[in-house]
Order: structure tokens, then sequence, then C-alpha cells
């Protein structure tokens, strides 16, 4: 009876751990540029990828570059990587190739993005707040790999390290979804839709560093 009741305590305490939690109304707060506060997201799919589509909101006053979302594999550091360039400039990497958008931006204003790539053409999309900027086409053909390390916050110049504080977040991250399939615009410009392989509702997460969980304050 006692090893009974031991296992079934470590399976309540095993199952709780594992679980997934929602996001729902939540942000994720990084207050200061460091090298070691940052969240790993697990996916729910783990699969090589012939597209994708990654959607989140920001908030941030910098002015400098920073990491909007780092995906790595053990193939390319950079197998997906979303990144706010400058002022006017993201940058998306697929399998270590870059390609650049130009987009004007309004100073301290929440921003929804999404960025889509498919193997099939390489056509490359990044979507500000429901509005398509100009299409890119790069990595034609290719896979990215599986295993993925998911960190939002920090920049992954190796597989789930090489940090540098002047590539860290500084800000609000919230609404994080990503599907194995590119979105069609239409359901990117209403943003009612749930991730298959990252989603905001059922997230399994760890955070590090001196970043915090907050309230949601903009719809």
């Amino acid at each position: 009876m006692e090893i009974q009741l031991l296992w079934t305590l470590l399976l309540i305490t095993f199952s709780g751990s594992m679980a997934k939690r929602d996001f729902r109304g939540k942000a994720l707060l990084f207050p200061k540029p460091t090298a070691n506060s940052y969240v790993t997201l697990t996916p729910l799919l783990n699969k090589k990828l012939q597209s994708f589509t990654v959607c989140l909101w920001t908030y941030s006053e910098l002015s400098r570059g920073y990491s909007v979302f780092s995906y790595a594999t053990r193939a390319s550091a950079n197998e997906i990587l979303l990144f706010r360039d400058r002022v006017g400039q993201y940058s998306l990497t697929v399998g270590g190739e870059e390609v650049t958008f130009q987009v004007t931006e309004s100073p301290l204003t929440p921003v929804d993005i999404c960025a889509t790539w498919e193997s099939a053409t390489g056509v490359a999309e990044i979507w500000m707040n429901g509005k398509p900027l100009v299409r890119k086409v790069m990595k034609v053909g290719y896979a990215l790999s599986d295993n993925p390390k998911i960190i939002l916050g920090q920049d992954q110049d190796t597989y789930g390290g090489g940090f540098d504080i002047n590539q860290s977040f500084v800000g609000e991250i919230g609404n994080v979804h990503m599907w194995d399939y590119v979105l069609p615009p239409k359901l990117i410009k209403v943003k009612c839709f749930w991730g298959n392989v990252l989603n905001w509702r059922k997230l399994e997460f760890q955070k590090y560093g001196s970043m915090s969980i907050a309230p949601h304050l903009w719809v």
C-alpha cells in the first residue's frame, strides 16, 4: 500500500511539472539588458519543418538591435531568427541565410509581428500589425532540423547559448504562437488562432534570470 501511494504521489508530481500553462492575459517582462535573462519554450510538435509561421506581440523602448524570436538547432544556431536590427528594419534568418525588411515604425507603440517561410518557393514574409512588408525569397528546398532550442529574450549564437547582452530584449513579449505551415493572409490579419507548434494557451516553458510574468496591458 505504501509503495502504491508513493508511486501515485510521484506520478502527480511529475504530471504537474510537465503541465502546460495558459498564458492568455499574460506577458513576459524583461526589465533590463542582461546576458542571462530569457525564456525557453518547448514545442508541441518536434519535427523537421518545410514551412512555418511565427506570430507574437512585442513592446519595447529599445532603439538598438535585439532578438525577437530565436530558434536554434544543432545544424544551425540561426535556424530561425527574427531580429529587429534598428528602428525601421527587421531581419528574418532561415538556416543561416538572412533577408531584411523595411518598415515605417512609430516609437513606443506595441507591435504585432508575424514571420512566414515555405521551402517549396522560398518565399519569406513579415507582417507588421496586420500589414505585409515586401516579400523576399531564400533557402528554396531547405528543411529545418528537429530538436530545436526556442528562446525569447536572447539571440542564440550557439545551440542553447552564446548570448550577447547587446542583443538582449528589453520590454514585453506576449501572444506567442507558431505553426508548421504558412497561415493564409486572412488569418494573419484577424489574429484569431492558436498555434500547433507553440500555443500561448498551452505553453511549456522555463524562465531564467531577471524576468517576470505580468498582466498583459494591451489588447
